[in-house]
This record gives structure tokens, C-alpha cells and sequence, in this order.
């Protein structure tokens, strides 16, 4: 409790600019924090519906219908591109010029958009979690710098440099280097979690483009072999 309260001291005795520098070192953790809780929510529930998704779809269904069950509901990741991609796919095979590659072209830019648009989702406020993390520690120095040369210039003034004298001075400025690592750290770990966590639903997301790709040509040449035989 008494560590507690020497800290608090420092921070109240110590000059406007340090405060102020502890005051925007806080509200940078704040928002840190804020960022944080919200992308652990979103990227567990990406991956959730990812599973669930991958779960029904390689159950080997009608595509038709796993079509209309996402199509109105809740689109989320994956879901999201298998619905863009196939409904790019039957509204290209309407059109009795297309060539089959044409449509094929057609739904695996569908997927892409989609794709990206979902990480662009999860990349959102990222920047702003690494710029906290590579910024802080030298705010935090700043202050630190800025309290030491308001203790050096108080020992200079009063020509006394006693221990007692120093000690203040140098542990109010110390408080906003360990302010600016408090606030940095978790955004460094965070962020580099959460990049990884991008760059694996991307490559996942990319193997699935290729693979529902590869269903929809052997779909095309089935569907096409067929009217052949036909007629």
C-alpha cells in the first residue's frame, strides 16, 4: 500500500508536461485493450464459423441448397466466399454465350473480393494497435528525459545534490518509461498474435478458393458433358 502511494505521490507532484505524457500513455493502454478484447472476439469467432462451415460443406450436400441456407442468413469468412463465388457462378451460366472458363474466371473473382474484403475486416485497427506498440516506450522516454532535466535544474538552483534531493525527481521521470512499456508491450505481443491469425485465415481461405474452384469446373464439364450427350 505504501509502494502504491509513494507512486501516486510522484505522479501528482510531478510536472504538467510528465502528466501529461502519463495521461496520453493511458489512454493509449485504454485503447489497446479496447482493440484487443474486440479482435480476440472476432478472430475466435472467424475461426468458429470457419469450422462449422468447412464441417457442412464437406459433408458433400446440394450445393444448391448449402447455397440457400447462407445466402439470407449470417455471412461470416468462408460462408461468405462460397456464397459470392457460386451465386457469381449461376448467374454467369444463365448466360448461354458464356464460356465455361469465363464462368469459372467469373465466380473465383467473386471468391477473391470476398476474401479480401473479410481480411480487410480483420485487419481493421490493427495499424493502430502496432503504432501504440512502436511508439510508446519513446513517449514514455520523453517524459523521462523532460523529468530528469527538471531534477538536474532543481539541484542546480538549490546547489544541493544530496540523495533526497535526486531520488524525487528521478523516480517521477522513471514512472513514464515504465507508463510507456505498460502501454507498448501488450500491443507488440497483440499485434504479432493477431497478424499470424490473419495470415492463416488467409492461406485456409485461399485452399478453399482453389478446392470449391476445382468443384465448380468438375461441375461445368459434367454439366456440359451431359448436354452433349443430349443432343
Amino acid at each position: 500500500m505504501t509502494h502504491e502511494l509513494s507512486i501516486t505521490t510522484l505522479i501528482l507532484n510531478a510536472s504538467w508536461v510528465v502528466q501529461f505524457i502519463l495521461l496520453l500513455l493511458l489512454g493509449a493502454s485504454v485503447w489497446s485493450w479496447a482493440i484487443i478484447t474486440r479482435k480476440l472476439k472476432d478472430f475466435k469467432q472467424e475461426r468458429d464459423s470457419a469450422d462449422d462451415f468447412e464441417d457442412l460443406f464437406w459433408q458433400g450436400g446440394n450445393l444448391t441448397e448449402l447455397f440457400k441456407k447462407f445466402e439470407n442468413g449470417k455471412q461470416r469468412g468462408m460462408s461468405g466466399i462460397f456464397v459470392s463465388g457460386f451465386r457469381e457462378f449461376i448467374r454467369l451460366r444463365k448466360r448461354a454465350s458464356m464460356e465455361p472458363s469465363d464462368v469459372l474466371d467469373g465466380a473465383g473473382r467473386a471468391m477473391r473480393v470476398a476474401l479480401n474484403r473479410d481480411l480487410d475486416k480483420l485487419e481493421f485497427n490493427l495499424s493502430i494497435l502496432a503504432t501504440i506498440g512502436s511508439t510508446s516506450p519513446y513517449v514514455g522516454l520523453f517524459g523521462t528525459v523532460w523529468g530528469i532535466m527538471n531534477a538536474f535544474s532543481a539541484i542546480g538552483a538549490t546547489s544541493n545534490a544530496s540523495l533526497a534531493m535526486v531520488a524525487p525527481g528521478i523516480s517521477e521521470a522513471l514512472v513514464a518509461t515504465a507508463v510507456g512499456l505498460f502501454a507498448a508491450i501488450p500491443g507488440v505481443i497483440f499485434y504479432n498474435r493477431f497478424a499470424t491469425e490473419v495470415e492463416q485465415l488467409h492461406n485456409r481461405y485461399d485452399i478453399f478458393v482453389e478446392e470449391f474452384s476445382s468443384i465448380l469446373r468438375r461441375q461445368v464439364h459434367r454439366e456440359d458433358g451431359a448436354r452433349v450427350g443430349d443432343s
